[in-house]
């Protein structure tokens, strides 16, 4: 598939057959032209998959751009199919078949190899007043002590902050020759206050300037070969396990920072509630995960598990039917840690891009931030 003169869109012969063939089909008037309101149905029977809301939203931009009077030629029908067929190779039925054996099956053992040499990175934040259990359960997760309070000092942990601090520690945890770098931010002081009004704004301040940091970097004469990323692919926002509602700090919080981070609901210390408590605490508020953290492990039926003792039993972290504490780590390490890193990517980071850099000179709102770019872009020089 090439682009030429003239603007013209020129694709292998079996390919234009298969998309003029389409086209036709569409056109059930045979008026030599489409309806530009049915673009989307029209390239997804092409593809033979669906299309994502991006996808959409960017197939019928340039369907409107290229209509007249809301019609669409097989000339403007192909230029479409260029520009969406350049960003996937998810393209069905339009594949060019190979006549033997070339290799090209071997890219993902070479991509693994490259991958599994660098190792990977992974930021997560944790949110939530004093007493919640953040530490524990971060401990938990990665079954070491990886949290900021485990790696301070005695006489830091027993420190109250007066207003919301943000503070990050870095390590690198193997499991079976795959590397991770994992850094823990957390953010002491959040909601422990008696007046509590815009606490948030460290944490949203911070989340912001890791993204103006890449994007500074991103711009570099000469910058690095790999970039650190230090944005945060996740924030685990921890909800205090009172059995009623979400507090008026809670919603504010996961509103005002959703545009901007993956943010993941949890209620803490789930043991302290009963179960019919959590269930209806979960389903009247759409809470995900309800869970519990130990670091203390206890013997169960010849096995060790992690879990808390307590005057009616052992709360089994990892029992399903204790908490969902399992189904919390699943989905963070086990089958959605690479989604939340390119969430982080191609969706928070590129609205904060396309903002920042879209932006004139002069005051202008950043994921519901306002920021002053004249020393912003001071600052970056």
């Amino acid at each position: 598939m090439e682009a030429e003169v003239n603007n013209r869109v020129f694709f292998p012969t079996h390919l234009e057959e298969a998309l003029r063939e389409t086209f036709l089909e569409a056109d059930t008037q045979g008026r030599g032209y489409v309806e530009s309101k049915n673009i989307v149905n029209v390239v997804r029977k092409v593809l033979g998959i669906f299309l994502t809301h991006t996808e959409k939203a960017k197939v019928i931009a340039k369907a409107e751009y290229l209509a007249t009077k809301g019609l669409l030629s097989v000339e403007d029908f192909f230029t479409i199919m260029a520009d969406t067929l350049v960003e996937t190779t998810h393209w069905g039925n339009l594949k060019t078949e190979i006549a033997g054996y070339v290799g090209i099956d071997t890219l993902q053992e070479q991509i693994r190899k490259k991958v599994l040499k660098r190792g990977f990175e992974f930021n997560i934040m944790v949110v939530g007043r004093s007493g919640l259990g953040k530490s524990t359960l971060i401990n938990t997760l990665f079954k070491a002590n990886v949290s900021l309070r485990s790696c301070s000092k005695s006489e830091e942990k027993v420190e109250i902050a007066k207003t919301t601090h943000v503070k990050s520690v870095s390590h690198v945890i193997e499991e079976k020759g795959v590397r991770l770098r994992l850094t823990v931010t957390d953010t002491p002081g959040f909601g422990d206050q008696i007046n509590n009004d815009k606490c948030w704004l460290p944490v949203l301040d911070y989340i912001n300037e890791q993204y103006e940091n890449y994007l500074s970097e991103e711009q570099s004469v000469s910058r690095k070969k790999h970039i650190p990323d230090t944005r945060i692919h996740c924030c685990l926002y921890f909800i205090a396990p009172t059995g009623h509602s979400l507090s008026p700090l809670d919603i504010e919080f996961m509103r005002r920072l959703d545009r901007c981070v993956n943010i993941v609901p949890v209620i803490a210390k789930a043991d302290t509630l009963t179960v019919e408590e959590r269930t209806d605490f979960k389903q009247r508020e759409m809470l995900p995960f309800a869970v519990v953290g130990s670091n203390q492990q206890y013997p169960v039926n010849g096995r060790t598990v992690y879990g808390r003792r307590t005057q009616w039993g052992l709360v089994e972290v990892e029992n399903k039917g204790h908490c969902e504490f399992s189904d919390l780590r699943d989905m963070l390490i086990r089958t959605h840690m690479q989604d939340l890193v390119e969430v982080t990517r191609s969706v928070h980071y590129e609205n904060f891009r396309h903002e920042r850099l879209a932006s004139r000179r002069g005051r202008t709102q950043i994921n519901g931030q306002v920021i002053d770019m004249d020393s912003m872009n001071e600052s970056s020089l």
